[in-house]
C-alpha cells in the first residue's frame, strides 16, 4: 500500500459519539460531566453540545476509540456511536441561522505533491 493509498478521504474516519443523559439528580450531572471529560481525554472535540467527534487516521484507530468509549459508558441515558469516512464528514453542511459556517476540527489532508 502506498502512501496516496493509505491516507485518502475513504480511510481517513470520524467517529462521532452523541449523547442524551440524564442531569435531574447532583449523580447523574456527576456521571454526565465525567463521561463528557472522559471524552475530552480521549481525543474527542466538541462537535455541538453532546455531540462530540474525534479524527482518526484509521478504521482500526476508530474501533480502538470505539472500544474506549464503550468502557466509559454512564449507566443510564442514551448514546450514539457512530463512525463516517473523512469524504462524508467533509461534505457536511454546518450552519450557524442561515450563515454557512466551514466545519471547525476538520484536519488538513496529508499532501505529498
Amino acid at each position: 500500500m502506498n502512501q496516496s493509498e493509505r491516507f485518502n478521504h475513504y480511510r481517513i474516519m470520524w467517529v462521532m459519539v452523541y449523547f442524551d443523559l440524564p442531569t435531574e439528580t447532583k449523580a447523574e450531572k456527576r456521571e454526565y460531566a465525567l463521561f463528557r471529560k472522559n471524552l475530552i481525554r480521549a481525543g474527542f472535540s466538541m462537535f455541538q453540545f453532546s455531540i462530540y467527534s474525534r479524527h482518526c487516521l484509521s478504521k482500526e484507530y476508530a474501533d480502538r476509540y470505539i472500544q474506549g468509549v464503550k468502557k466509559i459508558l454512564p449507566a443510564k441515558g442514551h448514546v450514539v456511536i457512530g463512525c463516517m469516512t473523512d469524504k462524508q464528514f467533509g461534505m457536511m453542511e454546518v450552519y450557524h441561522g442561515i450563515a454557512k459556517q466551514p466545519l471547525e476540527g476538520q484536519k488538513p489532508m496529508l499532501e505529498l505533491f
